[in-house]
């Protein structure tokens, strides 16, 4: 007989954080390291597609600006009826398997049809995004409030952990492809886009196991809400009454506020960075590839760097020492990247220096976003509304930030240009969050 998960059970907890395991492939394999890389190799610098002549990583930007955009569209209306029907499982897995199937497609694009890139990378971003919303809604049923900081490190922590151990196997296979009896070339980069498929529906068994185990026995001690409106729009109607509820929960408001904007710019700079590197800094793959393991690495000790802050500090003042260091690096960058670095080698170690410093924040950053949103919920059962909520505002910013970064870069000719918008981004965040500490001071 199998044994019943319960809240805090280990077995839980660690089954939970693998789908950071499984999932984190995507975010360092397609958008961080080998696909960008391959699709700047393949594709033209400038792309005829939908009516009209983009410049390919304009097209790459915009692409996953209409993916956040559907996202942050339909994710309302899935997370009420998840929340009705108490089924957030079978959403995350269906967003899983959206995701993990489209990565394996992108085995099929080599520069000819630029149509067998783009839609599966949207969709891919779409399943990756969508499985997040119910993934992260777990987090406040599966662990106890004090847990929780640590909860979302560990997942975090796994996910650069695995991920970068199939990056690894993908760079064997790119750069010595005959240890693995195949010849050089484009395959070995498209399969690569295979093992990611494979992987992430892979090791996302184990997520699904647990948690289809905790809610058997948790969903016996929910109280089924009264069907008071229909279920397919009433996802809108949740985030309106989360939105009135913000009215009173100014905590909550204030970091939202934050969160929206410096949302913008991280995740824009961690979607666009290798693009950067390739179009704007002209560094080789060899160059590239090495700067998004130091990232990968670096990040694993930020998380829990972040998260022993945290505990020291609280959670708002840690964020607050991560934004302001993201203000630095990207003001920083723009000086030495526009008037400093004059040659290839200059270019090449400050960008290291550059993706050191990055990977420090990222993961600290996004961990104790996802944590200290958990700890400022209301007491409520409806979690999937409020991460719904959460979501919606974290894709419309990079909807933002995205389409943001392709305009400037258009009208401009130059990615450079776009660090001074983000950086924009990061104060205004960082103003949200003097204001939720002023809140907690005035409760306290």
């Amino acid at each position: 007989m199998i044994k019943q998960l319960q809240r805090g059970d280990k077995k839980l907890i660690r089954s939970w954080a693998m789908y950071d395991w499984a999932n984190s492939v995507y975010s360092l394999v397609i958008t961080s390291a080998v696909f960008p890389i391959y699709y700047d190799s393949v594709t033209p610098m400038e792309v005829h597609a939908f009516g009209r002549v983009y410049m390919r990583s304009a097209l790459y930007s915009y692409s996953l600006s209409f993916a956040f955009l559907v996202i942050a569209f339909i994710s309302p209306m899935l997370s009420s009826i998840a929340d009705y029907k108490r089924n957030k499982l079978f959403f995350m897995q269906w967003f899983c398997y959206i995701g993990a199937i489209s990565c394996a497609a992108l085995y099929f694009y080599d520069g000819s049809n630029i149509y067998f890139g783009i839609i599966p990378f949207s969709l891919a971003a779409i399943g990756f995004c969508g499985s997040l919303v119910f993934y992260n809604a777990f987090l406040p049923e599966i662990a106890v409030e004090k847990e929780q900081d640590r909860v979302s490190a560990l997942g975090f922590s796994l996910g650069y952990i695995g991920s970068v151990l199939l990056l690894i196997v993908n760079l064997l296979m790119i750069m010595k492809p005959t240890l693995f009896g195949l010849e050089e070339g484009a395959l070995p980069a498209q399969i690569s886009f295979l093992t990611v498929g494979i992987w992430w529906a892979l090791f996302a068994q184990i997520t699904f196991s647990a948690l289809r185990n905790f809610q058997k026995g948790y969903n016996t001690h929910l109280i089924k809400r009264e069907k008071t409106y229909n279920s397919i729009w009433g996802g809108y109607n949740e985030l309106k009454k989360v939105w009135h509820q913000l009215q009173e929960l100014k905590r909550l408001r204030y970091f939202l506020f934050s969160f929206f904007f410096y949302s913008m710019a991280l995740q824009t700079v961690m979607y666009i960075a290798t693009l950067f590197g390739t179009d704007e800094l002209h560094l080789e793959t060899t160059q590239l590839i090495l700067t998004v393991l130091i990232i990968q690495l670096v990040a694993i000790a930020g998380a829990y760097l972040f998260s022993g802050l945290s505990k020291r500090y609280g959670n708002i003042h840690a964020l607050r020492i991560a934004i302001i260091i993201w203000v630095g690096i990207c003001l920083l960058s723009f000086v030495a990247f526009k008037y400093l670095a004059t040659d290839e080698s200059t270019k090449s170690n400050f960008f290291y220096l550059v993706a050191f410093c990055v990977g420090m924040v990222m993961g600290g950053t996004q961990s104790l976003s996802r944590s200290t949103y958990s700890k400022l919920l209301p007491e409520t059962e409806d979690h999937a509304s409020f991460f719904s909520f959460y979501d919606v505002s974290e894709k419309l910013a990079i909807v933002i930030g995205t389409i943001t970064y392709g305009l400037i870069y258009e009208i401009t000719g130059s990615m450079l240009n776009s660090l001074l918008a983000f950086s924009v981004f990061f104060l205004i965040g960082l103003f949200g969050l003097f204001r939720v500490k002023k809140e907690m001071k005035t409760h306290s």
